[in-house]
Formats: C-alpha cells, structure tokens, sequence
C-alpha cells in the first residue's frame, strides 16, 4: 500500500472514530468547507519532546492535498503517545487562506478552537469558531482540556 493510499484509509478511519464518539460531530463535518485530518500524530519525548503526524485535506469529499504537522516542546515528559488531529474549516476564507499558505500555525495564522462533548455527550457547539474547529482523538476517545497552540502544519509536496 502507497503511503497516499495509508494516508487517505487512516482519515476514513478516524472521520469514523471520530462519528462514534461525539454526537453532532457528523453535522459539523458536513457543514465544513475542508476537512484536514491527521490520523496518528506520535508525540515522544524525553525531556525535550515533539509531536509529528502526516494527513490529508479534502474539499468535496475529494483528497486536494497532504500535508505533515509537527510540533516541538521543552518540559518535562517521558514516553510516546498517538492521537489524531481533525481540522474543520468553516468558512471558505479560513480554507483558502490555508491552501495558499506556505506554512500555516495555530494560534499564529489561524485561531482554532478546539471542541469538546458536554454532559449530554453531544458536541458543544457553543466552544466552535466561526472559522476552524479542530477534535483531538485518542484510542480511548474524545481529548478534553487540550491545546493545539504552536502546531505547525506544511504541505508534503513530495505526495
């Protein structure tokens, strides 16, 4: 299997993981303008640690563009951990103003709130932006109480 087509199963797999696990997160996929997905972002560390990841947008239900993330970090930390990264771009100007970027980081060039399931176990709409939300997804599911301020995400022109 080519690295493209690994790429694209593990963005339907986690699309699906991610339906599972909070309710209304369907809903919002669909009102997306893009939809970038990063299915297994390693964060390792020991001491000094970082995190890297590679993904997939798609505009239209169509792969446009694959892309890498990483994120680099000092503090204590010790060990390894998987999660995957989903990336909502509301509004048409957040999904251009990404396409066309060189590199693009949050916090820096976009401003992503990350949502998370109320009590009800239904997506709480009332922590989404108007233009990119963003789910964290462990094995266990849903991440609460994270941040993706300092992730960098650049194109993979070599896929």
């Amino acid at each position: 299997m080519d690295k493209r087509h690994s790429i694209d199963a593990g963005f339907d797999s986690t699309l699906a993981r991610l339906y599972s696990s909070a309710k209304g997160s369907r809903e919002l996929v669909a009102k997306a303008r893009g939809v970038l997905i990063f299915p297994s972002v390693i964060n390792a560390g020991f001491g000094v640690g970082g995190q890297y990841g590679e993904g997939s947008l798609r505009v239209g239900g169509r792969t446009v563009g694959y892309y890498s993330t990483a994120t680099g970090s000092i503090g204590w930390q010790i060990g390894a951990q998987s999660r995957a990264i989903v990336f909502l771009f509301m509004t048409e100007d957040a999904l251009n103003r990404f396409r066309v970027s060189e590199g693009w980081s949050v916090g820096g060039d976009a401003s992503v709130a990350v949502l998370k399931v109320g009590a009800n176990g239904e997506v709480d709409t009332s922590t989404a932006s108007s233009q990119v939300d963003a789910f964290l997804l462990t094995n266990s599911g849903l991440m609460v109480g994270a941040t993706l301020d300092g992730t960098k995400v650049t194109r993979l022109k070599s896929l």
